[in-house]
């Protein structure tokens, strides 16, 4: 199996989907002046190789939600706050991309039912 048959941000370039943002607690992205990561230039040319056959051309984007952000997950609303005051103390600029929902909302069908269609020659 490639792992493009798993990635699942080849459909919302640069932006979370509804599905991730929905399973995760507290989410903030942030930046400073520096354009890209280069870890996450390193993440993305690792899936990209993930991707590859060496023949054929690699269909991974370029951006995902996270792309030149940095991200900061915290469990409870101190946490929260706390993040608050070092992004101040800090000069960042940043953006709660949970609107400040902090609950952990994992759909019915996690690891009951598998998204991706099984290969020829897999049976259950």
């Amino acid at each position: 199996m490639r792992a493009h048959e798993f990635i699942t941000e080849a459909s919302n370039l640069g932006k979370m989907s509804k599905r991730q943002n929905y399973a995760t607690k507290g989410v903030n992205i942030f930046a400073d002046n520096v354009p890209m990561d280069s870890d996450y230039t390193l993440n993305r040319v690792m899936m990209a190789v993930a991707c590859a056959d060496g023949i054929n051309d690699v269909d991974v984007p370029q951006d995902s939600w996270v792309g030149k952000y940095k991200t900061a997950h915290p469990y409870t609303k101190e946490e929260q706050e706390m993040l608050k005051a070092a992004y101040k103390a800090a000069g960042v600029n940043w953006h709660d991309l949970n609107k400040g929902d902090l609950d952990s909302d994992e759909l019915e069908s996690t690891s009951k039912v598998s998204p991706i269609k099984p290969f020829k020659g897999y049976k259950k």
